[in-house]
């Protein structure tokens, strides 16, 4: 079959692709090697899929259902490999084989979940305590001589973008300073250094068949564990920004979620501010007003 992507990853990497980058080019015939490498059977592409990888449902030689999913160097995809591998499916999607070829083409093959079912379908509160009880077992201590990123090292990589966005986006200003400066305080004292997902929200949660609840799409990086709950803070930001008591739910939301998993409250504070105008500085400087303008005005409540 004929792999086209879907057009929300087209746009995703066509803001972030380096000059000279031709993954999507590349990437039907890649995905057609990988399913001749393994005999599999395609069923469909997943629509719309995500932001930075192409998803496949497949099945295996044995008839199994599987996900073939491809995704391109800057996405980090060894990286993943090397987390599912240490989670060994405990709260997370299952890695299912490696292939040798696997790594220079950003290949992982994983369990099937259902796809169309995450915790984001649930009610708020549920949906936030399936959540929350699914992030809890991704903290474990990260495999000695570990190769994934710390907290420290990629929001100093954000940082220095955030820095250099100010100069163009100077209304801006005044939030990255505070988010800046909430950085290297938090900085200076981490409590904890465990693995996390690293880009955890309601909507990296499926449905399974082995568990209920099951984390899918990590980008790990090593760190505190309130870095990794803040960006389930601010999930359904929309929803936050439209109603009048938005404010105030958010400031119960930080106090519950840092009390059900035992996360400093101030700390995650710092954090989910950080996160938040971090993005919202990243959607300016892609060209995405509308979700610059409310993940902004989300940081101004903290």
């Amino acid at each position: 079959m004929a792999f086209e992507p879907p057009q929300r990853l087209v746009r995703a990497l066509g803001e972030t692709a380096p000059a000279g980058d031709d993954w999507l080019a590349r990437l039907p015939e890649t995905a057609e090697r990988a399913v001749a490498r393994r005999e599999l059977t395609v069923e469909r592409v997943q629509v719309p899929g995500g932001r930075s990888s192409l998803v496949v449902l497949v099945r295996r030689a044995d008839g199994s259902p599987a996900v073939l999913k491809l995704a391109p160097a800057r996405a980090r995809p060894e990286s993943e490999r090397a987390a599912l591998a240490h989670w060994g499916g405990l709260g997370a999607v299952q890695l299912l084989e490696t292939d040798p070829e696997d790594a220079a083409e950003g290949v992982l093959l994983l369990e099937r979940l259902h796809p169309d079912v995450s915790v984001r379908s649930l009610p708020e509160a549920k949906a936030l305590l399936e959540a929350a009880g699914t992030l809890r077992r991704l903290w474990v201590e990260p495999p000695g001589g570990h190769p994934f990123e710390t907290v420290a090292e990629r929001t100093g990589r954000q940082a220095e973008a955030m820095r250099a966005s100010v100069l163009a986006e100077p209304e801006a200003a005044p939030l990255v300073d505070a988010a800046l400066a909430a950085r290297a305080e938090l900085l200076a004292a981490p409590p904890e250094h465990r693995l996390l997902h690293g880009t955890f929200r309601q909507s990296k949660v499926l449905a399974g068949e082995r568990m209920p609840w099951l984390a899918v799409g990590p980008d790990p990086v090593a760190g505190e564990c309130a870095f990794d709950l803040a960006r389930l803070v601010r999930d359904r930001v929309e929803d936050l920004i439209a109603a009048p008591s938005g404010p105030a739910t958010t400031r119960r939301r930080i106090k519950r979620l840092a009390e059900s998993l035992e996360v400093d409250q101030e700390r995650l504070r710092g954090w989910t501010l950080f996160r938040a105008v971090e993005s919202g500085v990243r959607a300016l400087r892609v060209g995405r007003p509308k979700d610059a303008e409310l993940l902004l005005e989300f940081a101004t409540w903290l």
